[in-house]
């Protein structure tokens, strides 16, 4: 195994500085790779994926892939409020990389990214992309869409949209799904070794937490049943 790169970047700070749709969504990208093999993919590259694989330049690491989240424009790109958000496609234009998505969103990326479906490498459920010697483990969390994933590397979980440190992902866009957020959140709340979280947006005052600390003050844990969930954060 090679010796981790990790990088948690904020949108409007530290990329995409000054663009008031990403200062504003307070999003995070993420650059995981091994440096050793100077390899590495990110992680939704929204906005500004440019100024995105500037930072690998400089620390000379060479993209390799891109890991999706989900496929909403803010993680992706595409338009949203009224604006044309830059992301797979503009990074794409500069590196011709494979896009691990998984196969129920696929369609859904395409369309709002306009790519077409040849330059997605899909997965179905559960699946392992390495980087380098870096395992990285694809975790099919749905809810929030239909093929939200997350990524657990060397003792990380990044949990996209899916699991915040306060709170989770909406289920009431088109594709959420309330039940399966529920049991999405159990399997992620019963992973061993306590990873520390790493969320799609920075919607509390720390940027990462670790997993028992997300367990014991994230009001979506408290409900001891499926139903009790729906009754809580159904819409």
């Amino acid at each position: 195994m090679g010796a981790l790169y990790f990088k948690q970047l904020l949108s409007g700070q530290d990329f995409a500085a000054g663009d008031r749709v990403a200062t504003q969504m307070v999003n995070f990208a993420y650059l995981i790779g091994d440096t050793e093999s100077r390899e590495a993919v990110v992680v939704d590259p929204a906005y500004a994926p440019g100024d995105l694989l500037d930072v690998l330049a400089a620390d000379d690491m060479r993209l390799t892939g891109v890991l999706a989240t989900h496929h909403h424009p803010d993680h992706v790109g595409g338009q949203m409020m009224g604006f044309d958000l830059d992301g797979l496609t503009g990074l794409l234009e500069r590196a011709q990389v494979p896009v691990h998505v998984q196969s129920v969103e696929a369609d859904w990326v395409a369309k709002v990214t306009g790519l077409a479906p040849s330059d997605l490498t899909l997965h179905e459920g559960d699946s392992v992309v390495t980087v380098g010697g870096i395992p990285i483990r694809l975790l099919h969390t749905p809810g929030h869409t239909p093929g939200s994933q997350c990524f657990l590397v060397d003792g990380r979980l990044v949990a996209g949209d899916t699991l915040f440190l306060q709170g989770c992902g909406r289920t009431d866009f088109p594709g959420g799904d309330v039940e399966a957020m529920y049991a999405s959140l159990q399997r992620l709340g019963s992973l061993a070794g306590n990873p520390t979280v790493y969320p799609g947006h920075r919607y509390s005052e720390d940027p990462h937490a670790p997993l028992l600390d997300v367990r014991r003050t994230n009001v979506v844990f408290r409900p001891r049943s499926a139903e009790e969930f729906v009754l809580a954060f159904g819409n």
